[in-house]
């Protein structure tokens, strides 16, 4: 009806309502989205690029993430817009995704999965300083930090399961979401397929250019990793400087 209403007219029609409020919101979102998901993914990777200076992890982390918040995208649009098995849930028939859930589960995702995979890699690098073989290093991190990421991963999922109980929809579609991506993100990505990538790509892991290695600031996660790096233990090395390491 509103064409007809100015159409060939100088008229303005201007519509209000929640419906409208949530076209304009969802806009938004999907114009500020792909900005939203470059920053998180590049802090992410100039982070884990400082703290164990590889480039092969970073990115191996970044592209993680994304896939798991991309499987979990795609569970909750099945689910909650399709309608797949949403009867049992109690949803309902199928209905479009809230527009706040993207961005909500992908910065939730995004910190939960970083923080397993600092864990992980931590001691998987403690080891390798250490050791210098590669695939010690994959062994002994994942068999000293599987059982506590799982374990922790547990947790959350049970958390986050029970907001499927709370009648509301929007919680029923966070709780859900979130579930779903953690699980895939503890029992799938970081603890078979990281490990199974860092063992095919091999000391390619640990590979940082030396004119990045000269200015980037050397930031350690483990005290004696820091404390080696500067030849506390195993001698100092005369072609470097002296450089101030900071424990995270």
């Amino acid at each position: 009806m509103l064409p007809d209403l100015y159409k060939g007219t100088p008229d303005h029609v201007y519509v209000y309502g929640q419906t409208a409020i949530y076209v304009d919101f969802a806009k938004v979102l999907t114009n500020k989205l792909p900005l939203f998901i470059g920053a998180v993914v590049g802090l992410s990777f100039l982070l884990l690029l400082i703290a164990f200076r590889s480039l092969v992890i970073p990115l191996t982390a970044a592209v993680m993430n994304l896939l798991a918040a991309g499987a979990s995208f795609g569970l909750i649009v099945a689910i909650f817009q399709w309608g797949w098995a949403s009867e049992a849930l109690g949803i309902g028939k199928g209905a479009p995704i809230e527009a706040w859930a993207p961005v909500m589960f992908f910065a939730i995702l995004f910190g939960l999965s970083m923080d397993y995979q600092v864990f992980l890699v931590s001691r998987m690098h403690e080891e390798w300083v250490h050791s210098r073989d590669n695939r010690r290093a994959i062994t002994v991190g994942q068999a000293e930090t599987g059982g506590i990421i799982t374990a922790a991963a547990f947790i959350m999922i049970t958390v986050f399961f029970g907001f499927i109980l709370d009648p509301n929809r929007g919680v029923k579609l966070f709780g859900a979401g979130l579930a779903s991506a953690v699980f895939l993100d503890a029992f799938v990505l970081r603890t078979v397929l990281v490990p199974s990538l860092m063992h095919m790509f091999g000391k390619a892991n640990w590979f940082f250019p030396k004119a990045l290695d000269k200015i980037t600031p050397r930031v350690s996660i483990d005290a004696e990793d820091a404390a080696e790096a500067r030849g506390v233990n195993g001698g100092a090395r005369p072609d470097e400087p002296d450089e101030v390491y900071t424990r995270v």
